[in-house]
C-alpha cells in the first residue's frame, strides 16, 4: 500500500522525496491531536449523508478516539516512508479496519484537512497564550499596588526627566497587555471559522453538510467562501502572528528594562538570584540571562509577521507548496512566547524594588517641573516659573521639594489600576472558550 495519499504509479526519488517532505514528519506531530478531531467530525458528517454506514462510523471513531489517546499518552508517531500525519492517521484505520480506513478521505482534500488541523490547534494555543498573558497582567498589577507610592525616576532620551513611580512602571506594562488582549482578540475571531469542506479549494460534487462540522467542532461559523477558504492559509498565520509579536514587544521592553534597572549604574530592582548567571571570570558578576533570552526571542517573535508575508507574498489563489514552510516559522513560536511569559511572570512576582532610589542626589533635578507647576499654581506665568527655575539650577541654587501631589487620572497618585483591570476584564469576556472547548470533549469522548 502507498503511504501517501496521492501517489499512484510512479514513485519520487529519495532526495526529492527528502526535499518536498522536508520537516512536515516532525512538524505534523504538533497537529496530530486536532487532525484525528478534524476527522472525527468530517465522518459523522459523511454518514449523515450517506457516505458511510452507521457501522462503519461506529468503528472509525472507535479507532479514531483510541489514536487520540496514544497522540495524548505520547505513543503516536510518523513512521518513516509516511509523508505527514493525515497520511500516518489514514494508514493506521486502513491497517485495523481494513477498506472502511480508505472512505475518511471522501469529500476532502489535505489543503482543507491541514487548514482546519492548524485551525484547531491554533485556536488551543491562542487559549493558552490568553491564559498567561491574563497570570502575567495580573502580577503585574498586583505590584504596581504594592510599590504604588515608591517614587523612581522617569525618563527621555535616557536622561533623568521627571518623577516616575514603580506604581507606574507596573501598571504601564498590565495596560499594555490589555491592548495586546486586543490583537489576541481578534486573531482568536478570525481563527475560529471552520474551512472544512473547501476541499483542495473549489468544493465538492458531495452534498457536504459543512454546518455540521461547524458545529460539531465548535466554530463559529464556516469560511463560507471555498475559495476564499483556501485563500486564508498564510492569511491566518500572519494575522495571528501579529498578536503575538504585539505581545512579544511588551514583554521585550519590560525584559530590557529589567535588565538595565538591575544593572549597579542604576540599582532600582534586584532580580532573584535563581534568574541571573555569573562569569567565568569575574566572581562578582550577576547577569541577567533570563530577561536577556526572553527580549532576543521576542523580537525573533516580532518579526514572525514579516516572515509569513515573505512566504506568501505575490502567491495567485489557490494552493501552492510554498505554503508548507509556514509550519516551520509558526507552530514553534507558541512555544517560545508562551516560555518567555512564563519566566517573565517568575521574574516579576519575585524582583525586589529599591525603595530609596532618591535618596542619590542625582536625582535631584527631576523635581524641576514640579517647581515649575508649583510657581505657576501661585500665580507666576508658566514661562517665567520656567525660566526662573532653569536659572536656578544653573547657578546651583535649585533645592528639591520630594513631596508631589498627582491626582488626575493615570498619574502617580491615581493609577486608575481599577479600570485598567475592567478594561482586561471585557476583552477577556469576549472569548468564548468554553463552546470550542465543549466541542472538543465531545468529539473525544463519544
Amino acid at each position: 500500500m502507498a503511504n501517501k495519499l496521492w501517489e499512484k504509479n510512479v514513485s519520487m526519488t529519495d532526495e526529492i522525496e527528502r526535499f518536498t517532505v522536508g520537516r512536515d514528519r516532525e512538524l505534523d506531530m504538533y497537529l496530530a491531536e486536532s487532525d484525528v478531531l478534524g476527522s472525527l467530525a468530517h465522518t459523522t458528517m459523511l454518514e449523515s449523508i450517506g457516505l458511510l454506514t452507521a457501522d462503519e462510523l461506529t468503528a472509525l471513531h472507535r479507532e479514531m478516539r483510541n489514536i487520540l489517546r496514544d497522540i495524548r499518552a505520547g505513543r503516536f508517531e510518523i513512521e518513516d516512508g509516511v509523508e505527514d500525519v493525515h497520511s500516518e492517521v489514514e494508514l493506521l484505520l486502513t491497517r485495523r479496519l481494513g477498506d472502511v480506513g480508505k472512505k475518511i478521505h471522501s469529500g476532502r482534500s489535505r489543503n482543507d484537512q491541514v487548514l482546519v488541523d492548524l485551525k484547531l490547534w491554533t485556536r488551543r494555543q491562542l487559549r493558552e497564550v490568553v491564559t498567561l498573558v491574563t497570570e502575567l497582567f495580573r502580577e503585574l498589577q498586583r505590584q504596581s499596588e504594592a510599590y504604588h507610592d515608591v517614587l523612581m525616576p522617569g525618563y527621555t532620551h535616557l536622561q533623568v526627566a521627571m518623577p516616575s513611580s514603580f506604581g507606574l512602571w507596573f501598571g504601564a506594562y498590565a495596560e499594555s497587555l490589555a491592548d495586546d488582549m486586543l490583537f489576541l482578540q481578534a486573531a482568536y475571531k478570525l481563527v475560529n471559522r471552520n474551512p472544512l469542506g473547501s476541499a483542495a479549494g473549489y468544493g465538492s460534487s458531495f452534498p457536504l453538510d459543512r454546518q455540521l462540522t461547524t458545529d460539531l467542532l465548535g466554530f463559529d461559523s464556516m469560511d463560507y467562501n471555498v475559495v476564499y477558504a483556501q485563500m486564508g492559509r498564510g492569511k491566518m498565520e500572519r494575522n495571528v502572528a501579529f498578536a503575538l509579536a504585539s505581545v512579544a514587544g511588551t514583554i521585550s521592553k519590560l525584559a530590557f528594562d529589567a535588565c538595565m534597572f538591575s544593572s549597579q549604574n542604576f540599582g532600582f530592582v534586584r532580580l532573584p538570584a535563581e534568574c541571573t548567571t555569573g562569569s567565568s571570570i569575574m566572581p562578582h558578576k550577576k547577569n541577567p540571562d533570563v530577561f536577556e533570552l526572553t527580549r532576543a526571542k521576542c523580537n525573533k517573535l516580532q518579526a514572525l509577521p514579516t516572515q509569513v508575508t515573505l512566504i506568501m507574498n505575490n502567491l495567485p489563489v489557490g494552493y501552492f507548496r510554498d505554503m508548507q514552510i509556514l509550519k516551520e516559522v509558526f507552530l514553534p513560536a507558541f512555544d517560545e512566547l508562551k516560555d518567555c511569559l512564563r519566566m517573565t511572570t517568575y521574574i516579576i512576582h519575585r524582583i525586589e524594588v529599591n525603595r530609596n532610589i532618591l535618596d542619590d542626589t542625582r536625582y535631584d533635578l527631576m523635581f524641576s517641573v514640579e517647581e515649575v507647576n508649583r510657581l505657576a499654581a501661585q500665580g507666576m506665568p508658566f514661562r517665567d516659573a520656567y525660566r526662573k527655575v532653569g536659572l536656578d539650577i544653573e547657578a546651583g541654587h535649585f533645592e528639591p521639594v520630594k513631596e508631589i501631589h498627582h491626582t488626575h487620572p493615570g498619574s502617580i497618585g491615581n493609577l486608575c489600576n481599577d479600570r485598567i483591570a475592567d478594561l482586561f476584564q471585557s476583552v477577556l469576556d469576549g472569548f468564548d472558550f468554553g463552546k470550542a472547548e465543549l466541542a472538543e470533549r465531545k468529539l473525544s469522548e463519544g
